[in-house]
């Protein structure tokens, strides 16, 4: 028996896909296999590339270009949302769009020297535009500076011991001795702002952002060192400057202080609330949707993301929808570009296969290049598999008939 109601909810393929294409990919592969299905595609926002666009689209909203700094300290075409609907006034700043890593050129990789000094132009902007509350995307960044660089651009100080102003990048904030936030924008200290990010990355310690995240942004061995070294410093100053409003005092290790390179610690210590991504793109209601009564009225539940592996269930979208099916139980497959180690713990979250979309080798740059025909033949393959599982069932369920018989 096939599904007759199957929910595609995915995040973006990093890169590559953004959500809503990723969902449209999967979507071909259904109906290839099952004619006449109702297919609901919801591409799921996570805070990283596309969480603007697609929020406003959802709410009926706008995009509104900008150019900020890059990560790189090069302009780059950037944007924010400013949201409609019943999130009338809410701004939404996607820090991907201005410090992600898809903003830096692979020979240039180097967490180092990258700045998140971008964000904070988008924050000004979101300001000047009239935002009465803004809402920070964490994601896909492409920084280790602890939202250094974004504090800068929205007026503090950070100098060194001889007072000279800190130069951009998480690899100076060894030298950094003092951090002024008395010239911060007042309309910043005003507004509520909340980051949407992954609470299992922490600013410091043995999963630090650093050592977590910094080899996968380009960083050596030894600059993981300086940068974790830098952190925990940077840790110290924010502790003792932070604003009175200030949403935690546990800079190092406080949930979320990681997000982005460290920009949740620095954007923290400014006031901003620091929350589950999905909590605050799903739960919250922003995204127009009830992702949870979507679910509960499918017969499957197809998700995706451009690799599964042991960080899936650490605040993923195919953890987070899985985990959401299963209070239901409503099966869950996963679709992934790659399958990476430790893939095989998501059966644990609930969901019940996954599925990788390359089906030989190939050049990284090639799978890209081909994801949404990649994507569309993988979610055929996984559905004919399903067919062929559903044929034996019947199978022998009738051969048990026969044999009562």
């Amino acid at each position: 028996m096939f599904p007759r109601r199957v929910l595609v909810a995915p995040s973006g393929f990093k890169e590559s896909l953004s959500a809503p294409e990723v969902a449209e990919a999967i979507a071909v592969g259904v109906r290839r296999v099952i004619p006449g299905v109702h297919v609901l595609q919801v591409p799921i926002a996570d805070g990283g590339e596309g969480t603007a666009a697609t929020l406003a689209e959802a709410t009926g909203g706008r995009v509104l270009p900008v150019e900020v700094t890059g990560p790189t300290g090069q302009p780059v075409a950037s944007h924010i949302a400013l949201l409609g609907g019943a999130a009338q006034g809410t701004a939404v700043v996607e820090m991907a769009a201005a410090a992600g890593l898809s903003l830096v050129p692979r020979d240039h990789r180097d967490p180092t020297l990258t700045t998140t000094y971008g964000v904070g132009e988008l924050i000004l902007a979101a300001l000047d535009a009239g935002a009465q509350r803004i809402l920070v995307g964490c994601g896909d960044s492409g920084t280790c500076d602890g939202g250094a660089g974004a504090l800068q651009a929205l007026g503090a100080s950070i100098t060194d011991a001889n007072g000279s102003e800190l130069p951009r990048g998480g690899a100076h904030l060894v030298h950094a001795a003092r951090l002024d936030l008395s010239g911060v924008d007042a309309r910043v200290l005003e507004t509520p702002m909340t980051l949407a990010c992954n609470p299992h990355n922490v600013l410091t310690g043995s999963r630090g952002v650093a050592r977590v995240f910094g080899p996968q942004k380009g960083a050596t061995p030894e600059q993981v060192d300086q940068l974790a070294e830098g952190l925990d410093r940077w840790a110290e100053l924010l502790g003792q400057e932070a604003v009175s409003s200030a949403t935690t005092s546990d800079f190092r290790t406080g949930l979320g202080t990681g997000a982005s390179g460290g920009l949740g610690a620095g954007l923290a210590a400014i006031g901003a609330t620091l929350e589950s991504r999905f909590t605050a793109l799903l739960d919250s209601g922003l995204a127009g949707i009830d992702l949870d009564e979507l679910i509960s009225g499918t017969d499957l539940v197809i998700t995706a993301e451009g690799a599964i592996d042991f960080q899936t269930p650490r605040g993923k979208v195919p953890a987070e929808v899985a985990q959401r099916a299963a209070r239901t139980g409503v099966p869950v497959l996963a679709i992934a570009g790659s399958l990476g180690e430790g893939a095989q713990d998501v059966h644990d979250v609930g969901i019940g296969a996954i599925a990788s979309i390359i089906p030989v080798p190939m050049p990284l740059e090639d799978a890209k290049e081909r994801g949404g025909e990649l994507l569309s033949a993988a979610t055929e393959r996984s559905l004919r598999m399903m067919a062929l599982g559903a044929a034996v069932e019947a199978r022998m369920t009738q051969k048990r008939a026969a044999a009562r018989n």
